[in-house]
């Protein structure tokens, strides 16, 4: 398993808080994905101060569908980009909460709360100074969190199971923790893992893409849904010989809090159907990797794929065929092989979960 490296923690600290100034500092791609903003996302990114959006450090998307009158919470918030823009889609009767241990951050991310609040018509954002590996001393109620997000953080927890225990607890039953990070293929040895710039990086902490399965089905999240994925290409040449061959990406998981999730896709013969109903995918819901889902066609579903749907805050978006009084086995699909794309053009291999 992944070892834990005493002392990064304070790395962490000194170099998203002195060392980086802004997203042009970064020595690597891992850290910063802005080329994948889709459209409709724009207008409101456009709305984000610029100094808040060019401390930007994530690796991917956190902004899932249906949020609108949501509580959400971002671990390792920073300056907060990611929350301003999650401020809008939540609207004036949701709430974002930040969680970050950078006080440099944190200071910039509390200097724009005048100007969001100007500029959305309202104030529904607040950032608390803290770990995200110790949840429970921030004073939030347990349960009480719709939606949890984080972007490129979790690689750089120096407790990786704690933070995921502390996700599970926050959630409301049915809630879902979306979030972005950096995985590698195999496990690293110390000297990668302690290397300071590949771990502020987001690289020397990536977990190996298995371990990071069994940590979550450990924290009570069965069944983890690989979203998308990126290869990530380590260009500066002493940082690519240090790693190896090594293999990273950058990919976005959707974990979700329903205690009856089995630890497989199980066929029970049930099916849904997409009403068409969320704004931003008219004609088909890509719900994950492997279910991309067309509206009006019968779909089949696995039991997993099937409560994901009705015991959350995508049910009134669907019909539902079927229950759980029949049950036929695996369902068909589903493997255990590397779940990310080995090349930019897409071809992969079969995913963990149907």
């Amino acid at each position: 398993m992944h070892t834990q490296c005493p002392g990064m923690q304070e790395v962490v600290q000194a170099y998203y808080g002195k060392e980086l100034q802004s997203s042009s500092d970064l020595k690597t791609s891992a850290c910063c994905d802005t080329g994948s903003v889709p459209e409709w996302l724009k207008p409101l990114l456009s709305r984000v101060h610029p100094e808040v959006s060019n401390r930007y450090y994530g690796c991917g998307l956190v902004c899932p569908p249906l949020l609108k009158g949501c509580r959400v919470l971002d671990l390792g918030s920073g300056s907060g980009r990611d929350v301003y823009l999650l401020s809008q889609l939540v609207g004036a009767t949701g709430e974002v909460v930040g969680v970050d241990m950078t006080r440099e951050q944190l200071e910039v991310a509390q200097e724009y709360l005048p100007f969001h609040a100007k500029q959305f018509g309202y104030s529904n954002v607040r950032f608390l100074e803290g770990q995200i590996e110790r949840l429970d001393e921030l004073n939030l109620e347990p349960s009480s969190f719709d939606v949890i997000v984080s972007n490129c953080v979790l690689n750089l927890s120096i407790d990786k199971p704690a933070v995921l225990s502390g996700v599970q607890r926050l959630l409301k039953p049915g809630g879902e923790f979306y979030f972005s990070d950096v995985y590698v293929d195999r496990r690293l040895p110390d000297a990668v893992q302690r290397h300071p710039v590949l771990y502020g990086e987001c690289l020397g902490g990536a977990l190996y893409w298995n371990d990071f399965l069994r940590m979550a089905r450990g924290a009570a999240f069965k069944d983890p849904r690989l979203v998308n994925d990126r290869p990530l290409e380590i260009t500066e040449p002493l940082l690519a010989a240090l790693v190896g061959e090594a293999c990273f990406y950058s990919a976005t998981y959707r974990l979700f809090n329903i205690p009856e999730l089995e630890d497989a896709c199980e066929d029970h013969g049930q099916a849904v159907i997409y009403k068409g109903s969320i704004e931003q995918a008219p004609t088909r819901m890509e719900f994950d990797k492997h279910h991309s889902i067309e509206v009006g066609k019968v779909f089949p579903v696995c039991g997993n794929t099937y409560r994901m749907l009705r015991q959350t805050r995508f049910a009134s978006n669907f019909q539902f065929i079927g229950d759980f009084d029949r049950h036929y086995g695996l369902f068909e699909g589903c493997g255990s092989a590397i779940p990310f794309d080995q090349n930019s053009s897409g071809e992969g291999v079969a995913s963990n979960c149907c």
